[in-house]
């Protein structure tokens, strides 16, 4: 067994070795951007402002406007050029949050640990719980005329144990080694996030629901304890909840303790109410939204690009640290170190170097893929495989994200891109004393490097420390500034800052993995 590791590690570090001292590392300006990124770093004063004061940043939402409008103006005093926005959409209806409170008022009284769904309606309230136990339209007729004025729940208990293990943890050498020796990916067919429905039954139980009229429908949260609650958006019978007339029933997530404090005493057959006073409104009249771009112009290859960004808008229930303002900080100091090297070493970049805060990731990466269907592809209607490439998808180099948490980068997803394998190979080893040297072969998902990496052009996620991230504060109510590790960050946008600009440097552009178009494919199949 050890034997076929030393194997796999040969034949994917040889290939590297070989081709390192091939590509080229600027020393002089890996030093500028160590001494600028990690001396002189400002991401905790970034990442502050974004969480502490404009957070959280729901898409739609008035807290994102001023989020935005603190991003242009921060990006412009740096420096930035051709700072601005670019619209997409239609998104539909922001929403705002402006109160909520919860209690249980018989057996006993306690205030509820509870976060309202995004897009949740206002409700003001006392009422009943009821348990509502239906697996097919027969049985859910027997709720009918039932519902109205009632707390209506249908999870039943998730059992909670002691957590003997850390939540947090970093990479160790095992679970390095397992993402360096990943095989190439299997090519898989595209997610269609328009088409994410409800099977047939659930789309009738939630129309039951909003026919109904609740004062609320209430769930537990899938997983965490402690008082941590991981919230989302609001579910419908049909489409989103953002769409603008779309009727959406009240819904609240409780911390699994208290939901199954109630659940045990409905099975005892106790009487269970429950007081509630949701405060929100409906916003964004246009139902447009927007990226917020920014660049730092080129030179000789000024029409070719170098992209890099992260989304910044969050989920509602705390201010969006970890996903995803840590990584929007990242790209923001990373485009702050950038400038500084600049100007100290006065060597600018070949090509242009273009940052991109995305919105609308949190539902399905709605601002990117904007961004492409205006720029980089022609799509058929739901469908995220291109139908044919416009000119611009030819002029970008590269795109870098950074998406998962706060926790700093150990390497990079090739995201099955081989020959990019020894160019990155070169530019990690000057960051070997940051702990950053492992490449994957795999592919990582969920993020706006996919968006990218659909219509051809090479996009890559670092690799990053796990930390607590999905253990704790991805989209839960502990997502602030207070689990972010600012040294983390710094090391982070260090080493985006030296990809970027050698990225930028080189006389090439980088390699990219074979890619068809649907045209394509079918002029293909007529051959």
């Amino acid at each position: 067994m050890k034997n076929r590791v030393l194997l796999l590690l040969l034949l994917f570090v040889t290939p590297f070795a070989l081709a390192q001292a091939q590509e080229k590392v600027n020393d002089e300006l890996n030093a500028l951007i160590r001494k600028h990124g990690l001396e002189l770093s400002q991401a905790g004063e970034i990442a502050g402002w974004m969480t502490d004061v404009y957070g959280p940043r729901l898409t739609g939402s008035p807290m994102l406007d001023k989020a935005t409008d603190w991003a242009q103006k921060t990006l412009k005093e740096w420096g930035m050029k051709n700072v601005h926005l670019e619209s997409w959409g239609p998104f539909g209806r922001g929403w705002e949050l402006s109160h909520f409170e919860m209690h249980a008022t018989a057996p006993s009284y306690f205030p509820i640990i509870a976060y309202p769904k995004a897009w949740s309606p206002s409700v003001k309230g006392s009422g009943e719980v009821v348990y509502l136990q239906a697996g097919n339209e027969e049985e859910l007729a027997a709720y009918k005329g039932k519902l109205a004025g009632k707390f209506v729940l249908f999870d039943t208990i998730r059992v909670v144990t002691e957590g003997f293990e850390p939540n947090a943890r970093r990479h160790d050498a095992e679970s390095l080694l397992e993402m360096a020796n990943a095989p190439e990916p299997t090519p898989r067919p595209r997610r269609n996030y328009n088409n994410l429905g409800n099977t047939n039954f659930n789309q009738i139980l939630w129309q039951f629901l909003a026919d109904e009229q609740p004062l609320a429908v209430l769930d537990r949260s899938y997983k965490g304890d402690l008082g941590t609650v991981f919230v989302s958006g609001a579910r419908t019978a049909e489409g989103r909840a953002q769409q603008e007339g779309q009727k959406v029933v009240p819904q609240v997530t409780l911390s699994v303790e208290h939901y199954n404090q109630i659940f045990r005493n409905l099975q005892r057959g106790l009487p269970v109410t429950l007081s509630i006073e949701l405060q929100s409104a409906y916003t964004n009249p246009d139902g447009m939204e927007h990226n917020i771009i920014a660049e730092i112009p080129g030179t000789d290859l000024k029409d070719e690009v170098v992209m890099f960004g992260a989304h910044f808008d969050s989920w509602h229930t705390a201010t969006g640290a970890t996903d995803n303002a840590a990584g929007s900080t990242v790209m923001m100091e990373a485009a702050r170190i950038l400038l500084e090297t600049i100007k100290e070493s006065g060597i600018k970049p070949r090509r242009t170097l273009r940052l991109a805060l995305w919105t609308g990731e949190e539902q399905g990466l709605l601002g990117s893929r904007g961004y492409s269907k205006e720029h980089f592809a022609d799509f058929p209607p739901n469908s995220f495989t291109p139908q044919s490439l416009k000119p611009a998808q030819k002029s970008v180099s590269a795109y870098y994200n950074l998406d998962n948490g706060t926790g700093k980068i150990r390497g990079v997803y090739l995201q099955g891109n081989a020959e990019v394998a020894p160019i990155f190979r070169a530019w990690l080893q000057p960051f070997k004393d940051l702990d950053a040297a492992t490449l994957s072969m795999s592919n990582t998902g969920g993020t706006d490097h996919l968006t990218f990496d659909a219509v051809g052009i090479p996009g890559f996620q670092f690799i990053q420390e796990p930390m607590a991230y999905f253990a704790r504060t991805h989209h839960s109510n502990m997502d602030n500034f207070d689990h972010l590790v600012v040294e983390d960050l710094a090391q982070a946008a260090t080493i985006v800052a030296s990809f970027v600009l050698h990225t930028a440097l080189r006389d090439e552009m980088l390699p990219r993995k074979p890619f068809e178009t649907e045209e394509a494919k079918k002029e293909a199949e007529k051959r």
